[in-house]
């Protein structure tokens, strides 16, 4: 920053949340023996940027520069690592979202396409109990909620 005198005044700026989410994948990844690459970090840049669910064509198309096998590498690897969530629109389109870690769902607005977790969900007992009625051995299951969000429903 620089002073009304014109010199530096040594106060540093915030790096932008994307860096840092950034560097935080990076660093999970690398304690599991995945490489740091400037290709993955690109890929992981863009995922961290985007502002709604995205596609993997999205991030192809932030990244000219990286080869499209290598986005799809990167994208599948962040949702194996659960670093990115896949998300279904009620279009039945599969997009991504970065991963708030742990087991949720998420309410999907339909007009806007904003997306918000829905961690509270209390139906895996309820899911148990059926697949266990049925003699099915549930192994998981995937719930996304489609309405309108707070903003799109005032409209």
């Amino acid at each position: 920053m620089t002073t009304a005198n014109g010199k530096h005044s040594g106060h540093r700026h915030p790096r932008p949340r994307s860096a840092v989410v950034v560097d935080e994948i990076v660093a999970d990844l690398a304690g599991r023996g995945y490489r740091d690459t400037e290709p993955r970090r690109l890929v992981i840049g863009a995922a961290a940027a985007q502002t709604r669910p995205f596609t993997a064509e999205d991030l192809c198309a932030a990244l000219p520069c990286v080869g499209r096998a290598t986005v799809y590498r990167g994208l599948r690897l962040l949702v194996e690592t659960d670093q990115v969530c896949r998300v279904l629109l009620e279009d039945r389109e599969l997009r991504y979202q970065l991963s708030h870690k742990g087991h949720h769902h998420h309410m999907l607005c339909a007009v806007c396409g904003a997306s918000a977790d829905l961690a509270d969900c209390d139906v895996e007992e309820t899911l148990q109990a059926a697949a266990s009625a049925a003699g099915f051995q549930m192994s998981g299951h995937w719930l996304e909620v489609y309405g309108r969000c707070q903003l799109c429903a005032t409209d």
